[in-house]
C-alpha cells in the first residue's frame, strides 16, 4: 500500500509540477489575450485565472508532497522487514530487519534530495501566505526564487532507481523455476501439497527432463532458462516538467534581453496621500490600455522588482507612458526617496537633453491583464478602490485620445476613497475627459460617481477647477444592489462587462451581484485584478 500511494502521489506531483509553471509565462499570455484570432473572449477570462490557477497547483503540490514523504517513511520499514533472498537486486535494505533501513532514504539520492525539496516547499508555503506578503514582500519574493532549486533537485530526486523491472520475461516468465536447482532452493512446498502427493520428490531433476504438454499448457509450472535480470524504471519526471521548464527559461530569457535597456525617466510627480507618478519613455515600447509593467531598479534591490499598472499608454502622437505607485513597503520608500533626491520634487517635464540624473529603472513588459476587455464591452462598469483605480486611469487616457476606435458605447466609473485627497490622482483627468465628451455631445458616455468613506476635509477640493465633479461627488458607501438595478434597467438583455480592482471586501460582493440574475434580462461578467 504505501508503493502504491508513493507511486500515485508522485504522478500527482509530476502533473502540478508542469502546470504550476505555466501561469508564470507572462509573454504567452499577454500573447494569447491580446490576439483576437487565437483566444475568444471566454477563454481570455479564463486566462485571468492564472494567479489561481498556479495557487491552486502549488497547494496540491503541498498536500501530495506530505502524503508522497508518508508513503516513503513506510516504504522504508517494508523494505527492511520484507528483505527477498531470492532476488537480491530488488532490495534496497542490505539484509532483513536492517535498522538504518529508516534512514536508508536519507542517504541515497532519491532521499538526500528529497530531505532538502520538502525543506524548500516548507519556505515556499510559508512565505507565500498573505501576511508574510503583506508585512515583508523581500521574504516572499526571495523564496518564491528559490522554485529554480526545487526543480534541479527533482531532477536528480527521480534518478536514484530505488524501483525497477524485469527485462527478461521471456527467458524468466513470473513464477518458473530453474530446473538445474533444488526445488527447496526455489520454491516452497506447502505442507498440505505433501500430503496430497506423497510420491512428490524434492530431488534434483534430470537434464532430460520433459514436462507433459498439458502441464505447461495450464501455467501451473514453467521452466525458466535463466536467472531474472532487472533494470532502474526511466524517469518519467523528466518527461513532464521539462517541457515546461524550457519555456519557462527561454521566455526569462527573452524577457532580461528585452529590458536590458534603461528607460528615460522624464519626469516625477509627487501626489497627496503618500502616491508617487513616474513618466518614462522607451524606443519601440508599446502597450495597450489595462497592461501593467515590471520595474526594476538596481540601485534599490538588486533582484527585487514589482508590478505596476500603467496609468498613461504610449500613442501614434507620444511615447511617454506612466505608472502610479502608492508608497506602502520597503522598495517603494527607497525608491521615492531616490526619485525625489534627483528630481527635488519638480513637476515639470524637462526636454531629454536637460533633463536630471535619475537612477537606471529597468522595464519588463507590459503583460496582460483582464482591464484589457473593457473597451471590448458595449457596457462597462469599473469599480476602484483606492489606489486601485490605476488600471482605469489608462483606459480614461485612451478614451481621451479617442473613443469611437473601440467597442465601448458606455462607461459607468465608480471611485471610492477614504480621503479626499486622493481624488487629485486623476481629477484633472476626469475633468478633461468630461469636457471633451461634452464638446462631442456625447455626456452619456460616461457616467463618474465619486465615493467618500471620510467626510474630514471635504471641502478642499471643491473648487472652480473641479465643478465638473461636485455633482458626483457622494459620501459614504455605494449601495451596490441598488447600483445593479439602475445599470440593469437601463441596459435591457445587454452583457456588461464589469472590472475591480481593489479591496477584498468590495471584490466579494461585485462577484456575488454579477452572478445573481435580474429581472431585465441582463448579463453581467465579473473581472478582478489583484497583485496581492
Amino acid at each position: 500500500l504505501g508503493l502504491c500511494v508513493s507511486r500515485a502521489s508522485a504522478s500527482v506531483l509530476n502533473v502540478n509540477c508542469c502546470l504550476v509553471l505555466l501561469p508564470m509565462c507572462r509573454v504567452l499570455l499577454a500573447f494569447l489575450r491580446g490576439s483576437q484570432k487565437v483566444a475568444s473572449r471566454k477563454t481570455r477570462r479564463l486566462l485571468d485565472k492564472s494567479k489561481t490557477f498556479h495557487v491552486t497547483c502549488g497547494v496540491t503540490i503541498c498536500i501530495f508532497s506530505v502524503l508522497h514523504v508518508a508513503a516513503h517513511l513506510v516504504n522504508a520499514l517494508n523494505f527492511s522487514e520484507n528483505y527477498n533472498e531470492d532476488f537480491l537486486a530488488l532490495n534496497a535494505a542490505n539484509y532483513r530487519g536492517e535498522v538504518s533501513q529508516l534512514y536508508l532514504m536519507s542517504v541515497l539520492v532519491p532521499g538526500l534530495t528529497g530531505v532538502i525539496m520538502v525543506l524548500v516547499l516548507f519556505l515556499m508555503c510559508t512565505a507565500s501566505t498573505y501576511a508574510i506578503r503583506v508585512s515583508n514582500y523581500d521574504i516572499f519574493w526571495y523564496t518564491h526564487n528559490l522554485f529554480f532549486v526545487f526543480y534541479m533537485l527533482l531532477m536528480l530526486h527521480v534518478s536514484g532507481g530505488v524501483l525497477k523491472y524485469q527485462t527478461n520475461l521471456e527467458e524468466h516468465p513470473p513464477g518458473c523455476f530453474n530446473p538445474n536447482k533444488t526445488l527447496q532452493e526455489n520454491m516452497t512446498v506447502p505442507k498440505a501439497f505433501e500430503e496430497m502427493f506423497p510420491d512428490y520428490t524434492t530431488e534434483p531433476f534430470p537434464e532430460d527432463l520433459s514436462v507433459p504438454e498439458p502441464f505447461v499448457q495450464n501455467n501451473f509450472m514453467r521452466i525458466c532458462s535463466e536467472e531474472p535480470k532487472f533494470q532502474s524504471h526511466f524517469p518519467e519526471t523528466w518527461f513532464w516538467i521539462s517541457g515546461p521548464l524550457c519555456l519557462y527559461c527561454v521566455e526569462r530569457l527573452y524577457r532580461y534581453i528585452r529590458s536590458n535597456k534603461p528607460v528615460t525617466i522624464t519626469s516625477v510627480i509627487s501626489h497627496p496621500s503618500n502616491v508617487l507618478e513616474v513618466r518614462m519613455m522607451k524606443a519601440d515600447f508599446k502597450a495597450r490600455p489595462g497592461q501593467y509593467v515590471i520595474l526594476h531598479c538596481p540601485r534599490v534591490s538588486t533582484l527585487e522588482s514589482h508590478p505596476f499598472t500603467l496609468t498613461m499608454c504610449p500613442t501614434d502622437t507620444k511615447a511617454t507612458f506612466g505608472v502610479h505607485l502608492k508608497v506602502v513597503g520597503d522598495w517603494t520608500e527607497r525608491f521615492r526617496d531616490l526619485l525625489l533626491l534627483h528630481s527635488n520634487q519638480d513637476t515639470e517635464i524637462l526636454p531629454i537633453f536637460q533633463q536630471r540624473r535619475y537612477p537606471k529603472l529597468y522595464v519588463d513588459g507590459p503583460f496582460g491583464s483582464p482591464f484589457e476587455e473593457s473597451l471590448n464591452y458595449e457596457v462597462s462598469l469599473c469599480v476602484a478602490g483606492g489606489i486601485g483605480v490605476t488600471p482605469f486611469a489608462s483606459v480614461l487616457n485612451t478614451l481621451l485620445d479617442g473613443w469611437k476606435c473601440y467597442k465601448l458605447r458606455r462607461l459607468y466609473f465608480i471611485w471610492v476613497c477614504r480621503d479626499i485627497e486622493s481624488f487629485r490622482w486623476f481629477a484633472d483627468l476626469l475633468c478633461m475627459l468630461h469636457d471633451k465628451l461634452w464638446q462631442e455631445n456625447r455626456p452619456d458616455y460616461i457616467n463618474i460617481q465619486l465615493y467618500l468613506s471620510q467626510t474630514d476635509g471635504i471641502q478642499k477640493i471643491i473648487g472652480e477647477k473641479y465643478q465638473a465633479l461636485n455633482s458626483r461627488l457622494l459620501i459614504g458607501r455605494p449601495r451596490w444592489k441598488l447600483l445593479f438595478d439602475e445599470i440593469a434597467k437601463c441596459n435591457r438583455r445587454k452583457t456588461i462587462g464589469v472590472f475591480c480592482c481593489g479591496p477584498n471586501k468590495i471584490s466579494k460582493i461585485l462577484h456575488k451581484l454579477s452572478n445573481s440574475s435580474n429581472s431585465y434580462g441582463t448579463r453581467f461578467e465579473y473581472n478582478k485584478e489583484s497583485f496581492s
